[in-house]
């Protein structure tokens, strides 16, 4: 089953059943004073920290951030180079 990382913004029970209908697990930790709690998986939603620091990383870019490339073909592939460039800088 495939997860959907979701902020806790997104914790609602519509929002939830919504992707638990797609036939995907919900990991989104509950609010402090939901009367019924549920269980997620912690790990994962540790995971979530990750992609945003990786985004933020990518707006320092330009081109990535305000899209100059007109094909897609272009923006991938600059996309590319700034992950290169990312990992090499975290290295």
């Amino acid at each position: 089953m495939k997860h959907v990382i979701m902020d806790k913004a997104y914790e609602g029970d519509e929002t939830r059943q919504l992707v638990l209908d797609l036939e995907m697990n919900p990991v989104v930790p509950p609010k402090s004073n939901r009367v019924d709690p549920w269980e997620y998986d912690e790990e994962m939603y540790k995971k979530r920290n990750e992609v945003e620091r990786l985004f933020r990383r990518l707006k320092g870019f330009r081109r990535i951030f305000s899209r100059f490339e007109k094909l897609d073909v272009m923006f991938i592939g600059f996309l590319h180079f700034a992950l290169a460039v990312d990992m090499v800088y975290l290295c």
